[in-house]
């Protein structure tokens, strides 16, 4: 059991790309936690899509022993954290569970908008700051102008800014003495009654629920009686351990010291992240102050391919929510794609790692409609609706207002491309609020949008726009009036309301023909006339025509009476209507992403 002055409790934080996992696998060699012949790149990303993408999804803790020049012995407990804005979660789950951060700032790119947001976090949660600039030993490093933007735009020391270089080792033996010296050691009374905060949770096949804890106050040992305080639940603590990065059973875990806590718990479900375990017959009066609650940001359906996959789509939900507790689903019908579930999601890319994590895990094919948002809708009855589907929108003749969720958007991105990203942020409905450069070269801007409008094409366009260089980060402000309407795409006079969407009515027109334009190329051509039609309540707005194949029905007439000719093509033409009455027509998968593809004028 180690003396709390000699632990240290930290979290790597920075903007996606700058390094984070790659310091990771320098302290993991460096202290010695794995051998070098079972050394890999991204150690602690132990996900397949992780790898594949080059993100970290989940945080990771791991303790670490590290001797000091000085001869002491100290235990590192490191919590790595994701650096994309969707995954911010993640992130502020760790900050929870510690005393200071490492900030990492890539020394080409400079201060992104995820390092000022990641720095407010800290700030916000009192944590001590360790300045830190990766990558000097590329040649394209720019040490003091990324030193100078820590002052100017972080409002941290300059002369504190530790230089290292995470893939080459270089610097790293300093920044581990500077952890030690800079983070305080963790504020531990140990003969208090037991206090030790969830800050993550994972399923395990055998175990059950693993939660990862930070223990406060007292501690925990094998065997315990403990308390959820928050839903009262009560479990007995059958194993204990520490991420060494590989897990190591203890007999206890104390205050100060990071670990897990297996107690036979059978879904993530009653595990709530952020809730404080204490013992059962010796319970702590006060709970520990958790941190904010996820909330679903962006929501899509989700169909299988095949109607009788339904079952093993179920199924497949259920296993993935054990691991990830983020997203939530709800069962919906649809008339155009049968039976089929609505999930939220933190954002786009979160999305995008379900759906991928879903059909390569459990082998499934999946359907997926429009992303949108969660409106809320005051009726003129007075009451409030929640709407996450747009098929399920209230008649127009009820609708007192509609209100959208707002988010502010803080955007880095060259000077050059300074004009062009502002134009799209005033296209997208946003509201200027704040110009910072950065340096002669960079500039920071914010601006009020629609988080309906980012959903879309808006981090594409941006990625274009700026060459590939423009960072975004984002914070939901709350829901505000928008002139909104149901935008209907009607195929042969038929509502397909998984192709249903909200968009603001001065956009409407824009948006329905060019849906419908996107739409007749997509759908194939039939043996009967297919109408695609744009519909805002009952109001037509725009038509577009798939015309039917067609067989040559008089080839054989050579000659004759024109009667007989007249007489073929009226019955083929009444054959045709009959069909259409009757008649599927199948939409393609990419129909229904048409929305993401139609390039707004």
């Amino acid at each position: 059991m180690f003396d709390p002055k000699f632990i240290r409790n930290f979290s790597i934080i920075a903007h996606i790309d700058h390094g984070k996992s790659t310091l990771a696998d320098r302290l993991l060699e460096i202290t010695g936690a794995v051998a070098a012949r079972d050394m890999h790149a991204q150690y602690l990303d132990s996900m397949e899509l992780e790898r594949e993408k080059g993100i970290t999804i989940k945080s990771h803790p791991v303790s670490l022993r590290y001797q000091h020049s000085d001869g002491q012995e100290y235990l590192l407990n490191i919590m790595d954290t994701p650096g994309h804005v969707d995954f911010s979660y993640e992130v502020n789950r760790s900050l929870a569970a510690c005393e200071g951060v490492v900030l990492l700032v890539d020394a080409t790119q400079g201060v992104e908008a995820q390092t000022v947001a990641n720095t407010y976090l800290a700030l916000e949660s009192n944590l001590t700051i360790i300045p830190v600039i990766n990558k000097i030993d590329l040649a394209s490093a720019e040490v003091e102008r990324v030193r100078r933007q820590i002052e100017d735009v972080l409002g941290l020391p300059g002369d504190e800014v530790i230089l290292i270089s995470a893939k080459e080792g270089t610097g790293v033996l300093a920044l581990l003495d500077a952890i030690v010296a800079r983070i305080h050691p963790p504020q531990a009374d140990r003969e208090a009654p037991l206090r030790a905060l969830i800050f993550n949770a994972i399923y395990d096949t055998y175990l059950g629920v693993l939660s990862y804890i930070r223990v406060f106050d007292g501690e925990v040992r094998k065997g315990d009686s403990i308390l959820f305080m928050s839903t009262q639940e009560r479990y007995e603590a059958t194993e204990l351990g520490i991420f060494t990065p590989a897990r190591v059973q203890v007999e206890n875990l104390a205050a100060g010291e990071v670990g897990y806590l297996a107690g036979s718990i059978k879904t993530l479900a009653q595990v709530p992240v952020g809730d404080t375990i204490t013992h059962l017959h010796a319970p702590a009066q006060e709970q520990l102050t958790g941190y904010k609650k996820v909330k679903p940001m962006v929501f899509c359906g989700l169909y299988p391919a095949n109607a009788e996959d339904f079952s093993e789509l179920t199924e497949a939900l259920e296993k993935l929510r054990l691991n990830d507790p983020s997203f939530s689903y709800v069962g919906e019908n649809s008339a155009a794609l049968g039976f089929g579930y609505r999930l939220g999601f933190l954002g786009l890319l979160h999305m995008e790692v379900v759906q991928e994590r879903l059909e390569r895990e459990f082998g499934l094919t999946l359907v997926t409609t429009t992303p949108n948002v969660e409106y809320r809708v005051l009726l003129t009855d007075g009451s409030y609706v929640e709407v996450d589907n747009p098929s399920a929108m209230p008649d127009p003749g009820k609708i007192e207002l509609v209100e959208e969720p707002y988010i502010r958007a803080t955007i880095v991105v060259a000077a050059e491309h300074l004009g062009a990203v502002m134009k799209l942020c005033q296209d997208k409905r946003g509201s200027y609020e704040d110009l910072v450069y950065l340096d002669e070269r960079r500039a920071m801007i914010k601006y009020l949008l629609p988080l309906a409008e980012i959903v879309l094409d808006f981090y594409d366009r941006l990625k274009s726009l700026s060459h590939g260089y423009a960072s975004l980060d984002y914070d939901y402000v709350g829901h505000r009036q928008s002139d909104l309407v149901k935008l209907d795409l009607l195929i042969n006079g038929k509502i397909v309301d998984a192709l249903s969407i909200v968009v603001h009515k001065d956009a409407a027109y824009t948006r329905g023909r060019a849906l419908a334009a996107r739409l007749r190329k997509l759908i194939p051509r039939q043996l009967f006339e297919v109408v695609i039609q744009a519909a805002i309540s009952s109001r037509i707005i725009a038509r577009e025509v798939v015309k039917p194949l067609r067989k040559d029905v008089i080839a054989k007439c050579y000659g004759g009476d024109i009667t007989r000719k007249r007489k073929l093509l009226d019955k083929q033409r009444e054959g045709k209507k009959r069909m259409k009455r009757v008649g599927n027509v199948d939409i393609p998968q990419e129909a229904f992403m048409a929305v993401l593809s139609v390039e707004e004028k």
